[in-house]
């Protein structure tokens, strides 16, 4: 991967490119690095020579793309390149960080131009995420996406397609999909420690004004320093406004509400602990209770959603809920309920808990016990009512090994777990919340099919 000159051809690849684009008393266990079943993948190699470095670029240099920066320059073998972003004062605080030398525009098809890059992050709003990593594999880069992956859910089949053809890895950046809570919690589904799957529920909170993406405007943006009608795309035409560009997440225009956000994650970890591939069912309520400062989604949105039974699964409910005014300001799980226990799921932890025979509560089933117990019945050995599985000490994180896995794809061809089949079939579901709650409808979703019916 020895960086080239730039080709001769840029500007008529940018032409080709244009058409397309501007479109208590637990029992503590460890989840030790040797149970996951990426294990071989994940440790550590020497550096390798600069020749040898994954080529990276970013699009979209905001909080998020320049995170997810952060963290695969940590990968060993990888070197940031190139950055693209809408805001001059982005641009430059990437040459400050990273160097003079990482050529910056505001232009993504330039990136998409040079044959020096083999693999980009989306990190832009959600407008653009499909758009530009359509382009991206078909200029024949590898690309990162931030969730969700598209911004409606007919924009999916194009990337589906877009992944395929080009033989390239894409990865969705739903981060805790490749953490150690959720491997552990497969693998104790699958073992069978709550019985049969007949429940699960997410709730995802915040309440500070960062998290309520009351993002801060930047003293320096002006129609000189921000170029809007890159920033708008495809998106419908208006006047500058500031509030749009930095807080795009409040508007329906260039963001997918907290469903898109935040379910999402949710709707990832879930279809990977339990090999789904979706709700057929969707329902969502919510409103706009606190955060009234022009934003056009609600701050409170509660989703409820029927799967069918599978190859892989009972059928099974799940609720969701995000709230953020409650004040827990980032509280997070997955809670997971079956016919024999329950277990809640971090990207960190799994407390998982085993039903008890009899409730303390249960004046019925108590004398009924207490009559079985006339005939000497022997008693045995019980496991604990409950375990708690927490990551060893030094635990890189669930975001380091999203990347390592993606960059495993790419030096490698291996394939991901979050690939644009299951990215779409973990974005529709949250994208049709929106739908459900802006139409007052139930929608019908096939997830085998991947259509809305």
């Amino acid at each position: 991967m020895t960086p080239n000159d730039r080709p001769t051809s840029r500007r008529g690849f940018l032409g080709s490119l244009a058409a397309s684009a501007i479109a208590a008393g637990a029992t503590p266990h460890w989840l030790s690095a040797a149970e996951r079943s990426i294990a071989g993948s994940m440790t550590r190699t020497h550096r390798r020579s600069r020749n040898d470095d994954i080529q990276l670029a970013v699009i979209g240099a905001g909080g998020m793309g320049m995170a997810d920066v952060q963290t695969a320059l940590r990968i060993p073998g990888v070197r940031l390149v190139a950055a693209a972003d809408c805001y001059d004062g982005r641009l430059t605080a990437v040459k400050e960080r990273h160097g003079s030398d990482v050529f910056t525009t505001r232009d993504y098809r330039e990136i998409l131009a040079r044959d020096d890059i083999d693999a980009v992050i989306v990190g832009t709003p959600d407008h653009w995420h499909q758009r530009i990593s359509v382009d991206a594999l078909r200029a024949g880069k590898n690309v990162y996406c931030e969730k969700p992956m598209v911004h409606r859910i007919e924009e999916g089949a194009e990337l589906i397609r877009a992944q395929r053809e080009s033989g390239k890895t894409f990865q969705v950046g739903s981060q805790g999909m490749s953490s150690l809570g959720n491997e552990k919690a497969k693998q104790l589904l699958e073992e069978g420690a709550i019985g049969e799957l007949n429940y699960a529920e997410g709730f995802w909170a915040r309440n500070d004004p960062i998290g309520a993406w009351q993002y801060a405007i930047p003293e320096d943006a002006s129609e000189e320093t921000v170029d809007w009608n890159m920033f708008l795309g495809e998106a419908p035409p208006r006047d500058y406004d500031p509030l749009r560009i930095f807080r795009w997440r409040n508007y329906r225009d260039y963001g997918t509400g907290v469903s898109g956000d935040l379910f999402v994650h949710l709707f990832s970890s879930l279809h990977f602990v339990t090999s789904s591939h979706g709700p057929r069912k969707v329902m969502a309520q919510g409103g706009l209770r606190y955060w009234k400062d022009g934003r056009e989604v609600p701050d409170v949105l509660l989703g409820m959603f029927d799967y069918p039974e599978s190859s892989a699964h009972p059928p099974f409910n799940l609720s969701l809920r995000v709230n953020f005014v409650d004040g827990t300001s980032g509280s997070t799980f997955l809670r997971l309920v079956g016919s024999e226990g329950a277990m809640d799921v971090t990207w960190t932890d799994v407390v998982l808990r085993r039903n008890k025979s009899v409730s303390p509560t249960d004046v019925f089933l108590q004398a009924k016990s207490a009559e079985a117990e006339m005939e000497y019945q022997r008693k045995e050995m019980l496991p604990p009512a409950e375990s708690v599985y927490t990551a060893e000490s030094g635990y890189e994180g669930a975001h380091y090994d999203h990347f390592m896995n993606f960059f495993n794809g790419v030096r490698n061809g291996t394939p991901v777990a979050e690939d644009a089949v299951f990215g779409l079939r973990a974005a529709a579901p949250a994208l049709a919340c929106n739908d459900s709650y802006f139409d007052e409808k139930v929608v019908s979703w096939d997830p085998e099919a991947m259509e809305v019916l």
